[in-house]
């Protein structure tokens, strides 16, 4: 392979410059033997951030955090393999909902997912709050556990799209995460690597989201489904709003606690709108519906009679989680620390700031600000209204849980600033708002 000069490469997309396949290629190969330190490839990420990259240089960035490692082959694995990513928000455990729905209509979903990014929750970090339950399966036990129960959860392994798993790290913490070349070849390098042969996609916008336009977000997912349909995998996106946190809590095992809740039959009505039709369409994908719309019957189906938490109970334990947890949720350890967020003034609310809400949680201890944090898996926020909710002053807004020394009342004036309340109730948000295909964008009308 041809050699190049590192700080070169660098300068050369600082100016604007693009980058040949060949670079690229020694730049993510050479990175990926650690002889490129971290900080060189935070400067690099930097460049790319402030600078983009073209369709081309999107391509070879994809392909070789791809090949950076193992690309797994399911053929062994009856059905077609579906599987679903969501490019991340505030409150969104759509996954851990979706996933085991999904199985339970007999579609394999080999799902390998991420932690915490910025100010958003990663599912990862929400199954590490479930006393005992491993997310480091290798490979081999990966296929194993998916042959048998149709889902499988861990994390990004040391085989996997490694060159991608350790500028995830460094993108968090870097302030480079909102880059659409960056979140494409991430997202696509992993899910092209774990073997499914058909990917669904949440691609999220408003303020607790990466892309905070519907603009952006409509960008970012016709690069994704691009992507996707290059590599022969078929690949639909959604385009949702996010400028509210999705559901009602905020924080990890909060937001499993909440999950099983939905599989259990409740669950806020938000929530369960996205998973039913992300999970519909994962079914019909996999071949085990006739359409999205029977596709969303079947996964409304499997809540009702109890098969889709008792596939989760199954992954579980598995995997060598504790099930006590998903039974008896409130013996589940609570943070030693919790205050409330009371309304000023009586009203409706108009505006929940999703972005400072997350934020906040992360100052709580459920997110990270550099990244060697640990998670603390107690930590987080319950939210008790949406937007249009009506409220009187002195009610709560929210409840916060923290194990840590927080300036309280730095964090409730933020959060209370957060929040909009007005004398006239507001539309409540559209949910969804465009499909994208191999054919183009399809405005939502349901």
């Amino acid at each position: 392979m041809t050699s190049f000069n590192i700080v070169s490469l660098i300068r050369k997309k600082r100016e604007k410059q693009a980058l040949e396949p060949d670079e690229m290629c020694y730049l993510i190969q050479q990175f990926s033997k650690d002889a490129i330190p971290d900080y060189q490839m935070s400067a690099f990420l930097m460049a790319v951030f402030l600078n983009g990259l073209d369709d081309v240089e999107a391509a070879a960035l994809t392909r070789e955090m791809l090949h950076s490692g193992v690309i797994m082959n399911l053929s062994d694995v009856p059905g077609t393999k579906v599987d679903k990513h969501s490019t991340g928000g505030v409150g969104d455990k759509t996954s851990l909902v979706l996933a085991p729905i999904v199985a339970a209509c007999g579609v394999p979903v080999p799902m390998i997912a991420g932690r915490g990014l910025g100010h958003t929750g990663g599912t990862i970090d929400k199954l590490e709050s479930i006393p005992g339950f491993d997310v480091n399966l290798d490979l081999k036990r990966f296929v194993e556990v998916l042959k048998k129960h149709k889902l499988v959860l861990i994390g990004q392994t040391d085989e996997i799209a490694p060159a991608d798993k350790r500028m995830y790290a460094l993108r968090d913490v870097t302030a480079t995460v909102e880059s659409i070349p960056l979140i494409a070849g991430s997202i696509m390098s992993k899910k092209l690597a774990e073997g499914m042969d058909a990917l669904v996609l949440d691609v999220k916008f408003g303020s607790g989201a990466f892309m905070k336009t519907r603009k952006n977000a409509l960008q970012l997912a016709g690069k994704l489904v691009s992507i996707g349909e290059e590599f022969g995998k078929r690949t639909i996106a959604y385009i949702t709003n996010m400028e509210q946190p999705l559901g009602n809590n905020i924080g990890n095992w909060l937001e499993v606690r909440e999950a099983v809740e939905c599989l259990k039959g409740g669950g806020p009505e938000d929530l369960m709108f996205i998973t039913h039709q992300l999970a519909g369409t994962m079914i019909w994908l996999g071949g085990e519906a006739g359409s999205i719309d029977e596709g969303i019957e079947r996964s409304q189906t499997v809540i009702r009679d109890g098969s889709a938490i008792q596939k989760f109970r199954e992954v579980v334990q598995e995997q060598g989680g504790s099930t006590d947890c998903l039974d008896r949720p409130d013996d589940y350890p609570s943070a030693s620390h919790r205050f409330k967020i009371t309304a000023s003034r009586s009203g409706f609310v108009t505006k929940i700031d999703a972005y400072t809400f997350g934020m906040a949680g992360v100052e709580l201890g459920a997110g990270r600000t550099i990244k060697e944090d640990r998670i603390d898996p107690q930590a987080g926020i319950c939210m008790d209204v949406k937007i249009a909710s009506e409220i009187k002053e002195g009610e709560t807004i929210a409840r916060c849980f923290t194990n840590k020394e927080v300036a309280t009342d730095k964090v409730r004036q933020i959060l209370l600033d957060a929040v909009t309340i007005s004398d006239t109730r507001p539309d409540i948000p559209v949910l969804v708002t465009d499909t994208v295909t191999r054919d183009g964008v399809t405005p939502w009308n349901s």
